[in-house]
Protein backbone atom coordinates (compact mmCIF):
# COMPACT_ATOMS: atom_id res chain seq x y z
CA UNK A 1 0.00 0.00 0.00
CA UNK A 2 1.36 3.22 -1.07
CA UNK A 3 1.59 6.15 1.57
CA UNK A 4 0.11 9.19 1.90
CA UNK A 5 1.50 12.24 0.50
CA UNK A 6 3.09 14.71 3.47
CA UNK A 7 1.41 18.02 3.17
CA UNK A 8 3.24 20.51 5.43
CA UNK A 9 0.60 22.43 7.22
CA UNK A 10 1.78 26.31 7.19
CA UNK A 11 5.21 24.61 6.25
CA UNK A 12 5.32 22.41 9.39
CA UNK A 13 4.16 24.79 12.04
CA UNK A 14 5.30 22.56 15.04
CA UNK A 15 8.92 23.39 14.41
CA UNK A 16 8.69 26.79 12.31
CA UNK A 17 7.06 30.21 12.65
CA UNK A 18 3.85 29.30 10.39
CA UNK A 19 2.97 30.58 7.24
CA UNK A 20 6.62 32.63 6.57
CA UNK A 21 9.13 32.02 4.00
CA UNK A 22 11.82 30.34 6.10
CA UNK A 23 9.33 27.68 7.26
CA UNK A 24 8.42 27.14 3.97
CA UNK A 25 11.95 26.83 2.57
CA UNK A 26 12.79 24.28 5.54
CA UNK A 27 9.63 22.18 5.23
CA UNK A 28 10.36 22.24 1.12
CA UNK A 29 13.81 21.07 1.66
CA UNK A 30 12.69 17.80 3.69
CA UNK A 31 12.86 14.82 1.26
CA UNK A 32 8.74 13.72 2.31
CA UNK A 33 7.60 16.75 1.84
CA UNK A 34 4.89 16.53 -0.89
CA UNK A 35 3.11 19.87 -0.44
CA UNK A 36 3.17 22.82 1.73
CA UNK A 37 0.21 24.05 3.13
CA UNK A 38 -0.45 27.89 3.51
CA UNK A 39 -3.14 30.22 4.16
CA UNK A 40 -4.14 33.24 2.71
CA UNK A 41 -6.09 36.68 2.71
CA UNK A 42 -5.42 40.25 1.74
CA UNK A 43 -3.79 43.45 2.81
CA UNK A 44 -5.30 46.54 3.06
CA UNK A 45 -4.32 47.23 -1.12
CA UNK A 46 -5.71 43.90 -1.88
CA UNK A 47 -2.56 42.14 -2.04
CA UNK A 48 -2.84 38.59 -0.91
CA UNK A 49 -0.27 37.77 2.10
CA UNK A 50 0.15 34.12 3.81
CA UNK A 51 -1.30 34.60 6.89
CA UNK A 52 -3.94 32.30 9.15
CA UNK A 53 -6.26 34.95 11.46
CA UNK A 54 -7.98 37.51 10.71
CA UNK A 55 -5.84 39.53 13.31
CA UNK A 56 -2.68 39.85 13.96
CA UNK A 57 -2.44 40.10 17.94
CA UNK A 58 -3.89 36.06 18.08
CA UNK A 59 -2.06 33.57 20.21
CA UNK A 60 -0.32 30.24 19.42
CA UNK A 61 0.40 28.53 22.75
CA UNK A 62 0.02 31.67 24.92
CA UNK A 63 2.40 33.89 23.03
CA UNK A 64 1.44 36.30 20.25
CA UNK A 65 1.56 35.32 16.78
CA UNK A 66 2.90 38.82 15.85
CA UNK A 67 4.09 41.94 17.35
CA UNK A 68 1.13 43.82 16.02
CA UNK A 69 -2.41 44.45 16.16
CA UNK A 70 -5.29 44.70 14.21
CA UNK A 71 -6.91 43.47 10.94
CA UNK A 72 -4.48 41.80 8.13
CA UNK A 73 -6.68 43.54 5.62
CA UNK A 74 -7.09 46.62 7.35
CA UNK A 75 -3.42 46.48 7.92
CA UNK A 76 -0.84 48.57 4.79
CA UNK A 77 1.17 45.86 2.79
CA UNK A 78 4.02 47.71 4.13
CA UNK A 79 3.19 46.96 7.83
CA UNK A 80 2.66 43.61 7.61
CA UNK A 81 6.27 43.12 5.93
CA UNK A 82 7.76 44.55 9.31
CA UNK A 83 5.66 42.98 11.18
CA UNK A 84 7.42 39.80 12.96
CA UNK A 85 5.61 36.47 13.60
CA UNK A 86 6.07 34.58 16.89
CA UNK A 87 9.06 36.49 17.94
CA UNK A 88 11.71 35.65 15.16
CA UNK A 89 13.23 38.05 12.26
CA UNK A 90 10.60 36.43 10.10
CA UNK A 91 8.09 38.90 8.68
CA UNK A 92 4.49 38.07 7.27
CA UNK A 93 5.16 37.38 3.16
CA UNK A 94 2.88 38.53 0.14
CA UNK A 95 2.24 35.28 -1.76
CA UNK A 96 4.20 35.87 -4.38
CA UNK A 97 7.61 36.52 -2.00
CA UNK A 98 6.31 33.05 -0.77
CA UNK A 99 6.19 31.17 -3.64
CA UNK A 100 9.70 32.82 -5.42
CA UNK A 101 11.57 31.02 -2.42
CA UNK A 102 9.86 27.80 -2.64
CA UNK A 103 11.25 25.08 -5.33
CA UNK A 104 8.41 23.82 -8.26
CA UNK A 105 9.08 20.49 -7.14
CA UNK A 106 6.93 20.87 -4.33
CA UNK A 107 3.51 21.90 -4.63
CA UNK A 108 1.80 24.25 -2.92
CA UNK A 109 -1.82 23.92 -1.14
CA UNK A 110 -3.25 27.66 -1.24
CA UNK A 111 -5.99 27.63 1.10
CA UNK A 112 -8.18 30.61 0.52
CA UNK A 113 -9.07 32.01 4.32
CA UNK A 114 -10.47 35.43 3.72
CA UNK A 115 -11.48 38.29 1.16
CA UNK A 116 -11.30 40.82 3.92
CA UNK A 117 -14.89 40.62 5.77
CA UNK A 118 -15.89 39.12 8.89
CA UNK A 119 -19.14 37.51 6.83
CA UNK A 120 -17.22 34.48 5.56
CA UNK A 121 -20.64 32.11 5.32
CA UNK A 122 -18.24 29.43 6.77
CA UNK A 123 -18.66 25.54 6.25
CA UNK A 124 -21.93 26.10 4.87
CA UNK A 125 -23.65 24.51 1.48
CA UNK A 126 -25.10 27.87 0.29
CA UNK A 127 -28.36 28.68 -2.28
CA UNK A 128 -27.41 29.70 -5.77
CA UNK A 129 -28.57 33.12 -4.79
CA UNK A 130 -26.12 32.99 -1.46
CA UNK A 131 -23.35 31.40 -3.29
CA UNK A 132 -23.77 34.00 -6.18
CA UNK A 133 -23.16 36.78 -3.75
CA UNK A 134 -20.07 35.01 -1.98
CA UNK A 135 -18.80 34.63 -4.99
CA UNK A 136 -18.89 38.05 -6.12
CA UNK A 137 -17.23 39.17 -2.79
CA UNK A 138 -14.23 36.32 -2.95
CA UNK A 139 -14.05 37.23 -6.83
CA UNK A 140 -11.58 39.99 -7.01
CA UNK A 141 -9.27 38.72 -4.24
CA UNK A 142 -9.11 35.68 -6.23
CA UNK A 143 -8.28 37.03 -9.16
CA UNK A 144 -5.31 38.59 -6.99
CA UNK A 145 -4.21 35.32 -6.00
CA UNK A 146 -4.72 33.86 -9.17
CA UNK A 147 -2.10 36.06 -10.51
CA UNK A 148 0.26 35.78 -8.18
CA UNK A 149 0.07 31.75 -8.64
CA UNK A 150 0.81 32.18 -12.54
CA UNK A 151 4.16 32.68 -12.04
CA UNK A 152 4.88 29.61 -9.93
CA UNK A 153 5.61 26.55 -12.17
CA UNK A 154 4.71 23.59 -9.49
CA UNK A 155 1.32 22.13 -8.41
CA UNK A 156 -1.31 24.63 -6.84
CA UNK A 157 -4.16 23.20 -5.36
CA UNK A 158 -6.63 26.13 -4.06
CA UNK A 159 -8.62 24.79 -1.16
CA UNK A 160 -11.46 26.71 1.42
CA UNK A 161 -13.92 26.04 3.79
CA UNK A 162 -16.25 28.89 1.89
CA UNK A 163 -18.30 27.81 -0.80
CA UNK A 164 -18.23 31.31 -2.42
CA UNK A 165 -14.64 31.24 -2.69
CA UNK A 166 -14.15 27.48 -4.41
CA UNK A 167 -16.70 29.18 -6.78
CA UNK A 168 -14.62 32.07 -7.54
CA UNK A 169 -11.74 29.95 -7.97
CA UNK A 170 -13.36 27.68 -10.66
CA UNK A 171 -14.76 30.90 -12.30
CA UNK A 172 -11.28 32.44 -12.32
CA UNK A 173 -9.25 29.46 -12.82
CA UNK A 174 -10.46 26.79 -13.83
CA UNK A 175 -7.90 25.07 -14.75
CA UNK A 176 -6.20 24.85 -11.53
CA UNK A 177 -7.03 21.91 -8.78
CA UNK A 178 -9.59 22.72 -5.86
CA UNK A 179 -10.50 21.19 -2.58
CA UNK A 180 -13.18 21.27 -0.42
CA UNK A 181 -12.14 22.17 3.14
CA UNK A 182 -14.64 19.93 5.56
CA UNK A 183 -15.64 21.01 9.04
CA UNK A 184 -18.77 19.61 10.64
CA UNK A 185 -20.96 18.20 7.85
CA UNK A 186 -19.43 15.57 6.00
CA UNK A 187 -22.45 15.51 3.64
CA UNK A 188 -22.24 19.13 3.39
CA UNK A 189 -18.77 18.95 1.97
CA UNK A 190 -18.99 16.38 -0.06
CA UNK A 191 -21.66 18.36 -1.76
CA UNK A 192 -19.92 21.18 -2.44
CA UNK A 193 -17.06 18.84 -4.02
CA UNK A 194 -19.55 17.53 -6.18
CA UNK A 195 -20.85 20.91 -6.80
CA UNK A 196 -17.87 22.20 -8.14
CA UNK A 197 -16.19 18.79 -9.42
CA UNK A 198 -13.38 19.48 -6.93
CA UNK A 199 -10.40 16.91 -6.65
CA UNK A 200 -10.13 16.56 -3.52
CA UNK A 201 -12.00 16.95 -0.12
CA UNK A 202 -10.02 17.68 3.17
CA UNK A 203 -11.73 16.44 6.25
CA UNK A 204 -10.32 16.26 9.75
CA UNK A 205 -8.69 13.76 11.12
CA UNK A 206 -11.50 12.15 13.36
CA UNK A 207 -14.23 12.14 10.54
CA UNK A 208 -12.38 9.03 8.99
CA UNK A 209 -14.33 6.06 9.54
CA UNK A 210 -12.53 2.69 11.15
CA UNK A 211 -9.99 4.34 12.94
CA UNK A 212 -9.43 5.45 16.32
CA UNK A 213 -9.18 9.27 15.71
CA UNK A 214 -13.08 8.75 14.44
CA UNK A 215 -14.10 8.77 18.40
CA UNK A 216 -11.37 11.48 19.89
CA UNK A 217 -12.95 15.08 20.19
CA UNK A 218 -10.69 17.36 17.77
CA UNK A 219 -11.64 21.44 17.48
CA UNK A 220 -15.06 20.53 19.51
CA UNK A 221 -16.00 18.30 16.24
CA UNK A 222 -18.21 15.26 16.90
CA UNK A 223 -16.71 12.54 18.36
CA UNK A 224 -18.76 10.10 17.15
CA UNK A 225 -17.96 6.94 14.93
CA UNK A 226 -19.13 8.46 11.22
CA UNK A 227 -22.03 7.10 9.40
CA UNK A 228 -20.33 7.92 6.17
CA UNK A 229 -17.31 6.46 4.74
CA UNK A 230 -15.77 9.09 3.57
CA UNK A 231 -12.40 7.80 1.84
CA UNK A 232 -14.41 5.04 0.42
CA UNK A 233 -17.10 7.65 -1.00
CA UNK A 234 -14.48 9.78 -2.09
CA UNK A 235 -12.57 7.79 -3.95
CA UNK A 236 -15.35 5.73 -5.58
CA UNK A 237 -15.83 9.02 -7.07
CA UNK A 238 -12.87 10.03 -8.62
CA UNK A 239 -11.21 12.39 -6.32
CA UNK A 240 -8.60 12.44 -3.56
CA UNK A 241 -8.81 12.82 0.34
CA UNK A 242 -6.16 14.79 2.24
CA UNK A 243 -6.50 14.74 6.08
CA UNK A 244 -5.90 17.62 8.28
CA UNK A 245 -4.14 18.30 10.84
CA UNK A 246 -1.85 15.37 12.39
CA UNK A 247 0.66 15.70 15.37
CA UNK A 248 1.88 12.41 15.68
CA UNK A 249 3.48 9.14 14.05
CA UNK A 250 0.83 7.18 15.45
CA UNK A 251 -1.87 9.30 14.13
CA UNK A 252 -0.08 9.13 11.01
CA UNK A 253 0.07 5.62 10.76
CA UNK A 254 -4.18 5.37 11.51
CA UNK A 255 -5.24 7.45 8.58
CA UNK A 256 -2.08 6.06 6.11
CA UNK A 257 -3.92 2.71 7.24
CA UNK A 258 -7.15 4.15 6.28
CA UNK A 259 -6.23 4.61 2.69
CA UNK A 260 -6.22 8.36 2.85
CA UNK A 261 -4.02 10.21 0.14
CA UNK A 262 -2.38 12.96 1.62
CA UNK A 263 -2.30 14.33 4.90
CA UNK A 264 -1.76 17.79 6.34
CA UNK A 265 0.84 17.38 9.17
CA UNK A 266 2.90 19.95 11.86
CA UNK A 267 5.86 18.10 12.00
CA UNK A 268 7.95 16.45 9.53
CA UNK A 269 9.25 13.52 9.38
CA UNK A 270 5.74 11.29 10.76
CA UNK A 271 5.45 9.74 7.49
CA UNK A 272 9.30 8.71 7.27
CA UNK A 273 10.08 7.30 10.65
CA UNK A 274 12.32 4.50 11.21
CA UNK A 275 12.93 2.70 14.24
Amino acid sequence: MSRPAVIAHRGYAGVAPENTVAAAVAAADHDETAMLEIDVQPAACGTPVVFHDERLDGTRDGRPITDAEGLVWETALEDLESTHVLGTDETVPTLEALLEAVPETVGVNVELKNPGTTDLRFAESLSEDACGRRRDVWEPFVERVVDACDAFDGEILFSSFCEGALAAARDVAPDYAAGALVWDDLEAGLEIARRYDCEAIHPPRNAIAGTPLATEPYYGLPADEPALDVVETVHDEGRTVNVWTVDTWGQFDQLAAAGVDGIIADYPGLGSRSF
